[in-house]
């Protein structure tokens, strides 16, 4: 299969693509700043851990979905891919937080207009458990961070217990985008959700997050079970999904498909990032797993 080089970059303009890697700062201060912290968050997920560990926002980016009510005062910055640089500036923020996953596509433009950008790693479940014991700890809301981390890690463990025994299935996953889909590998977001599900990812031996598709080179892997993340326009990617599986034959070989086991997953459970929603994630995933 052929890496998704340059695929990322397509995946951004409609959802929340990117490649980077890791806790990094744009080098360039914000000027006119004031004394106290002056918080933005450019992500929904960011906004939602923020409100977990008790901090105000003075902005939140524009989302259709529904933000915290604690930041009903805050004020919108626009789309996580191209925030409002007028609005952000007006807000004289002290500490502007993005995501990795958006470093490539956004450093350059905000280093221009000397903004200072804190870009948190919620890649994998470990790197967002880091990143809010981090954040934690610079805003002194240490016991809100661990409690948040000592939650899921318990989650984690009835999840590992309850599949102790079982035959893992065999995964594919599918992250859709309008028009196009992906390949996620184990090292994605996603990915790590079902690995600590008890799924085993049919792409191994990879060092990306998502692969270009290759159906004929899926056959021969010929999951157990195919998950389908529709991402962007969730109801028109789903279509797409279902446009794919209608009238391209190669899936009906698939056992998956011949068996049933096909699921499509939820856009608020299953994000692109890390996010607080994964503990009811995984729930749904070892439902999907290991059905009784």
């Amino acid at each position: 299969m052929k890496k998704a080089i340059g695929l990322m970059g397509l995946m951004i303009l409609v959802v929340l693509g990117g490649c980077s890697s890791g806790n990094d700062k744009a080098v360039l201060q914000a000027t006119d700043v004031p004394d106290g912290d002056r918080i933005v968050a450019t992500t929904v997920a960011l906004t939602e851990i923020m409100d977990a560990l008790d901090i105000d926002l003075v902005g939140v980016p524009s989302s259709y979905k529904d933000l915290p009510k604690r930041y009903a005062d805050a004020k919108e910055v626009g789309n996580p891919m191209s925030p409002d640089m007028e609005t952000l500036l007006s807000l004289k923020p002290t500490e502007i937080y993005s995501v990795t996953t958006l470093k490539y596509d956004l450093q350059e433009m905000f280093e221009e207009r000397g903004i200072n950008m804190t870009y948190a790693n919620l890649e994998s479940i470990d790197a967002m458990h880091q990143e809010i014991l981090r954040i934690g700890e610079k805003y002194d809301r240490m016991q809100q961070a661990e409690a948040i981390v000592a939650e899921f890690e318990e989650k984690v463990a009835k999840i590992e217990a309850a599949a102790e025994g079982k035959e893992k299935p065999t995964v594919l996953i599918l992250l859709g985008i309008p028009g196009s889909y992906l390949v996620a590998t184990e090292h994605s977001y996603i990915g790590d959700l079902v690995k600590r599900a008890g799924g085993v990812n049919v792409i191994t031996g990879e060092d990306v997050e998502f692969l270009s598709s290759n159906t004929e080179y899926l056959q021969q892997a010929n999951p157990d079970i195919i998950l389908r993340a529709a991402h962007g326009m969730p109801e028109q990617v789903v279509e797409m999904f279902d446009k794919e599986f209608r009238t391209n034959d190669v899936w009906k070989h698939f056992n998956a498909v011949k068996n049933g086991r096909i699921y499509d997953l939820e856009e608020k459970l299953f994000g692109t990032t890390g996010n607080l929603a994964a503990a009811e994630a995984l729930d749904e995933l070892q439902k999907m797993l290991f059905p009784e």
